[in-house]
Order: structure tokens, then sequence, then C-alpha cells
């Protein structure tokens, strides 16, 4: 049975981790939807590649301002959000579920991506409909979250809602991993680095300003997306398997593409190259870095606020 100190605990890392990936995920949702516009996408997202005219169709996004312009030319500020409600269903438990377990577990490394395992079952539906949602472009494939929950459900089963699961969860332990554990070494040198420069080490190496998490996490973020970015974008094709939208966005990933994440990986490379495995790196990074820094700061600052009204 829990001690009410833990369960105090307990919830505050379940609320604050709620609310800074809530944050998190709105703040950055316009550089996710370029990101998936990319990783979706089977044309070249480079302009040197179409030079290769013989070997694709013209590319519907080929540079992060053009994708931004295109975007908002013909769906305007909406369509940087869409998606964006399953995505906060999704990331509110994940977020949530990752700092308590990480919290109740002794190392940091093995917890994180434990925490992120647990979290990445339970709310991963909402991962599938938001990648739907902000890929289907205009016209609407799928009006709403409902829709196209449902149209799921009615082709592929309950089996539908988890496509993309496997590189998914092979995704979660180097990325955990590598994003809690960095935090936890970039926070620790930087206490260092306060205690180096204060006149009272034992007093300024305890405190980080807001501006100092920021950078932690900015390079926490950083790090986890550059390593894992090639298991992302085999989760997003997975995801959008036989998603009919329009042509003008490209070719389609037509239903079961790949056989499983080998096939995909091997197919990818074959047809589109090392650079296929790393379409949409640049908002990724771009996004990762904001996103890991805005969620580790809002935590801190939740958190702290939590337990001084809780006191």
């Amino acid at each position: 049975m829990e001690e009410p100190g833990q369960l105090k605990r307990a919830l505050i890392d379940a609320t604050a981790g709620a609310i800074s990936g809530a944050v998190s995920r709105t703040v950055t949702s316009p550089l996710d939807v370029i990101k998936i516009r990319f990783q979706v996408q089977l044309e070249p997202t480079a302009q040197w590649a179409l030079l290769r005219k013989d070997s694709y169709r013209p590319s519907k996004y080929t540079s992060m301002w053009q994708a931004t312009k295109d975007i908002f030319r013909e769906e305007r500020l909406p369509g940087f959000w869409r998606g964006n409600v399953p995505a906060l269903l999704m990331v509110m438990p994940y977020t949530a579920i990752q700092f308590t377990v990480l919290h109740k577990l002794k190392t940091l490394a093995s917890g994180s991506s434990k925490s992120g395992c647990a979290a990445t079952v339970g709310s991963y539906p909402f991962d599938l409909l938001r990648t739907i949602l902000a890929s289907q472009g205009e016209p609407k494939v799928y009006p709403t979250m409902r829709t196209a929950f449902v149209s799921i459900l009615q082709r592929h089963g309950f089996r539908g809602l988890y496509a993309g699961l496997t590189p998914t969860l092979i995704e979660i332990v180097p990325y955990a991993g590598l994003q809690f554990g960095t935090y936890d070494t970039f926070k620790r040198w930087t206490m260092g680095w306060n205690r180096y420069r204060s006149s009272d080490p034992n007093e300024s190496d305890l405190f980080l300003s807001s501006f100092q998490l920021f950078l932690c996490g900015l390079a926490a973020g950083t790090c986890a997306k550059a390593v894992c970015h090639p298991l992302d974008v085999v989760k997003k094709r997975f995801q959008i398997e036989g998603l009919p939208r329009d042509l003008r966005y490209g070719a389609r990933v037509e239903d079961r593409a790949y056989k499983n994440i080998f096939d995909a990986l091997f197919r990818i490379l074959q047809t589109e190259g090392w650079a296929g495995l790393y379409k949409g790196i640049v908002p990724s990074i771009v996004k990762a870095a904001p996103a890991g820094a805005v969620t580790f700061v809002a935590y801190e600052f939740t958190s702290d606020w939590l337990e001084s009204v809780s006191t």
C-alpha cells in the first residue's frame, strides 16, 4: 500500500507531467505537422534529389519554408494544428505515466525506458489518429477524429489502432533512455559549472535557472531525436498505410505496403536511399529541441508549484 507521501509525490508527478506534455505539444504542433508531411512523402524532400527527374515525380514538399508556405496557403493557420486533439490525448497520459514511473524507479535510464513503453501502449491509438489527421491534407479524408477512429475499426479491426507499434516500442528504449539520461547528465554538468563559478559552492549548485533548464532540455531532446529518427519514419509509414489522401501530396503508401519493420527499412533504403530514413529530420530536430526544453521546464515549475500549494 502506498504511503501518503508516496501517493502525494505520484499525484504531483502525474499532474505536472500531463500539463508539461500538453503545453509542449501545443507549442510545437506546427513543426510536428511539417515533420509528418515530410515523413509520409515517398518522393524526395530535398531539391538536389529532384534533379533525377527520370526517377521521381514532382515532390509536394521540398523544404521547411516551402512546406510552411504551402500549408498556410492551402489550409491556413488551423492546418498547423491538425491532429492536435488526439495528440493531446496521447501526450498527456504519456508524460503523466512517464514522469510518475520514472520517479519511482531508481535507475534513470532503465526507468525511463520502462515508463516509456508503458505510456506508449496506453496512448498509442491517439498517436495513430494524430498522424492520420496531420498527414491527410486537403480535402480531408476524415473530417473528425471520430470518423477516423470508426473507419480504422471497420477496415482493420482493433489491431488497426496499433499499426506501427513495433518500431515505436523499439524506439522507446534508446529514445527515452537518451532523453532522460542526457537531461540528468546535462543538469549535473550545469550544477558543476555553477559550483565552479560561485563563491558559495554549497548554495548555488543546487539551483538551476529557467534558462539553464531550457538548455538542458533542448540538448537532451536533440540528442535523442537525432539517433532515433529512422524508426520514427518507419512508424509513420505503417500508420498511414492505405490512407487515400489527395494525389497532389504525392504517391500513397498502399495498404500492407510493408510486411514488417525490417521489410520497411529495406524498401525505404532501396527506393529512397539513406535520405529516405531521415526525411523530416530538420523539422524533427528543430521541434525536438524546444519540445524537450518546454516539457522539462514546464514540469519543473508545475511540480514546484504543486508542492508549494500542497504543503
